[in-house]
């Protein structure tokens, strides 16, 4: 490998060992849980999964479309691809209380606004 981005892997892996990393992991997910969990009343959503800092709400079917989808997540501030049946988020472990409200609530507010989905056949 290149030896420049070896040392930097490295010492990005010093200063993530050296920080509180797992505190804020588990401060990521019980905040996640907490705004993401009242989306399974919603009769578009599968599921809501929380796992570390990884938060996925899953779809009943795919958006029928997922661009205008991801389109109302940046008209409310937040760069939230869809993936297939999955709204997902992985936020990094800097992210302020804050930042991640911006993004749970705005998964929320897309998801209660109504999504059309894909009917299964």
């Amino acid at each position: 490998g290149n030896p420049l981005a070896c040392a930097i892997a490295v010492a990005s892996l010093r200063l993530l060992l050296a920080g509180p990393w797992r505190e804020r992991v588990s401060s990521i997910e019980a905040q996640m849980q907490r705004e993401l969990e009242g989306l399974l009343h919603n009769k578009a959503v599968a599921d809501v999964r929380v796992l570390g800092a990884i938060g996925v709400v899953e779809l009943k079917a795919a958006p029928k479309d997922p661009g205008a989808l991801q389109a109302k997540l940046v008209d409310l501030g937040v760069w939230i691809r869809p993936f297939g049946t999955l709204i997902y988020i992985m936020p990094p472990y800097v992210i302020t209380k804050r930042q991640l409200s911006q993004l749970t609530s705005a998964i929320a507010e897309v998801v209660s606004a109504g999504i059309e989905l894909v009917e299964e056949t």
